[in-house]
């Protein structure tokens, strides 16, 4: 490799490509190529320049790239400003998938969906010029706003039981299937009364995990239960289970929405001398940090939000080059563990 030529000088300000361009001791025009179609250039002379783009510190200039490429690789994420585990870890899923393709995000809180905040959030996208948007729609009221937001920008959004429309893409883990796939794990251990303790009526993935809880014991044969209404914190999980106990109505197994409802049931079931999974089986949703740990362990369902951070950034990046809208469901895994087991034997079962 040969030196760079010409003596370095004293500069003032960030470096350009021209000064590049006369370190490496090429054309403005090489250097620009070695940056954007690195392939069309001779590897002697991409490597003279990439020396020269080290030695000098120099960084592209973002507002100059987007005047070229009409780009300015920047990513508006609307948030509902839930802190709770699936919003929260879909930021971050998206935040870092961003990062990965080259861009960048920029985030915005939208608790409701009234005309003037939405034109609010909207204006405040435009005028930082994002390429694109993704509304995660925890709640059914933020997804309601998302069609006033289409149409003039690609717009993404993350909510399951919804379809793509003409202008919204949607992107979401199956929560139905992993219902679906919590309930017949519990089936499939020989229970045949399953009740579900859902999340908030509200909130899409709540209303997707009931659907799927109520088609599979469906499809089993299987009377489906009167929902039990819970949330998604621990504290009302464990009055639930409370409320079993007292009443001596304790199902055979429970499918909570959530791994924080399963939490507090387990802690009321061991107060009032419950035993899980002897007595009755749990199963929770979401795999959170710390629920193999739970007393017993818990079995749960994984959702992948690394995939839909992915996907979300494919999908815009799609839609900028001319792809119709889609959806995308991701499927979730389901976590065996140790807080659901066979029923217990009755008398008049025979003998195994």
């Amino acid at each position: 490799m040969e030196p760079i030529p010409g003596p370095r000088t004293a500069r003032v300000g960030a470096p350009s490509m021209a000064d590049v361009a006369a370190v490496a001791g090429v054309s403005h025009q090489t250097v620009s190529r070695v940056l954007n179609n690195p392939d069309a250039v001779r590897p002697d002379t991409r490597e003279r320049v990439l020396v020269a783009i080290r030695a000098l510190g120099y960084r592209r200039n973002p507002a100059a790239r987007a005047l070229v490429t009409r780009r300015t690789r920047l990513i508006g994420v609307i948030n509902p400003g839930e802190a709770r585990f699936g919003p929260a870890n879909t930021t971050i899923a998206i935040e870092e998938a961003a990062r990965e393709a080259g861009y960048a995000t920029t985030l915005t809180i939208m608790r409701d969906a009234r005309h003037e905040t939405v034109e609010a959030a909207l204006e405040y996208f435009l005028g930082l010029g994002v390429d694109g948007i993704v509304v995660i729609a925890a709640r059914t009221h933020v997804a309601a706003a998302a069609d006033e937001l289409a149409g003039r920008l690609p717009v993404v959004m993350v909510a399951a039981g919804l379809q793509a429309t003409a202008s919204l893409h949607v992107v979401a883990v199956d929560q139905e299937l992993g219902a679906r796939m919590a309930t017949r794990h519990l089936i499939g251990l020989g229970h045949r009364e399953v009740v579900h303790v859902s999340g908030p009526n509200d909130w899409f993935d709540a209303r997707a995990r009931v659907a799927g809880w109520r088609k599979e014991m469906r499809e089993a044969g299987l009377e489906v239960s009167a929902l039990v209404a819970g949330g998604w914190d621990a504290a009302q999980g464990y009055e639930v289970a409370r409320r079993m106990a007292r009443d001596r109505r304790l199902p055979g197994a429970v499918f909570a929405a959530n791994d924080q409802m399963a939490l507090g049931m387990l802690r009321a079931f061991q107060e009032a001398g419950v035993r899980v999974p002897e007595d009755v089986s749990v199963v929770g949703f979401d795999d959170v940090a710390g629920s193999e740990f739970f007393s017993p362990p818990l079995t749960t369902v994984r959702q992948p939000f690394a995939a839909v951070g992915r996907r979300c950034i494919e999908v815009i990046l799609g839609a900028l080059d001319g792809r119709s809208p889609s959806t995308t469901l991701i499927p979730p895994e389901l976590v065996v563990r140790s807080s659901a087991a066979r029923p217990a034997p009755t008398r008049a079962d025979p003998p195994q």
